[in-house]
């Protein structure tokens, strides 16, 4: 799993969340875990692998919105018998 994390200028309310991430599930059909935050300027998703950067730009551009940022990350699974 690869987490994607995008940093965004513009949002200013829950609604730029949403709108946020109903473009990055239309951009990226296998995004898991799609969350916005306003607050922090950022939005961040799960996939099974890294996604083209370029394409996750252009569709938040297109919203009016501005992608400054985007950086991947691998991502484990944390649960409660995952810690050694």
């Amino acid at each position: 799993m690869v987490k994607t994390t995008l940093k965004i200028d513009g949002m200013m309310c829950s609604m730029c969340e949403a709108h946020i991430c109903d473009t990055i599930r239309k951009a990226v059909p296998s995004a898991k875990k799609v969350s916005a935050s306003h607050a922090k300027g950022e939005a961040s998703f799960l996939s099974e692998e890294a996604v083209d950067a370029g394409r996750l730009q252009s569709a938040i551009a297109a919203t009016g919105y501005t992608c400054l940022n985007v950086e991947a990350a691998p991502y484990k699974k944390k649960g409660l018998f995952g810690r050694k």
